[in-house]
């Protein structure tokens, strides 16, 4: 595995909890952000960052988005883990490992994501984040 692992999103959530310095980066898309909703991490005194996952540029993937984490102040010697959020668990990955090979870490990625997979019917949010009853907010 080249990132420190996969939380389910109940321990993700106990993880931010429980460690102060831990960060929750949503990687989805602005227009998920605002269609979708978004994780409220308000109770636990800080909110989430939001950096896409889009790993387009030809030369360097993930440059971008790793330049979106340094300036959220996430970047190699941050201290505390970094847990990475998106719809169903897939991009997150990518994310945790573009942070890792930077230095950045430990990073996880969360399982099932915000709203996970497509179920038999086409349709999304039998699981993730919103399916477990964690906190969150439509934009």
């Amino acid at each position: 595995m080249t990132y420190s692992g996969d939380l389910t999103v109940r321990e993700a959530f106990e993880l931010l909890r429980d460690d102060g310095d831990a960060v929750l980066v949503d990687v989805r898309t602005e227009a998920e952000w605002t269609y979708v909703g978004v994780p409220d991490t308000a109770e636990l005194g800080r909110s989430p960052i939001f950096a896409s996952w889009l790993p387009v540029e030809q030369d360097a993937p993930g440059a971008r988005f790793l330049a979106e984490l340094a300036r959220a102040g996430v970047e190699p010697g941050h201290r505390g883990p970094v847990v990475f959020l998106c719809r169903s668990g897939k991009r997150s990955v990518a994310a945790a490992e573009a942070a890792t090979a930077a230095g950045i870490g430990p990073s996880y990625n969360v399982l099932d994501g915000f709203e996970g997979d497509l179920d038999e019917h086409g349709h999304r949010g039998g699981a993730g984040w919103r399916a477990q009853g964690l906190p969150w907010r439509q934009s």
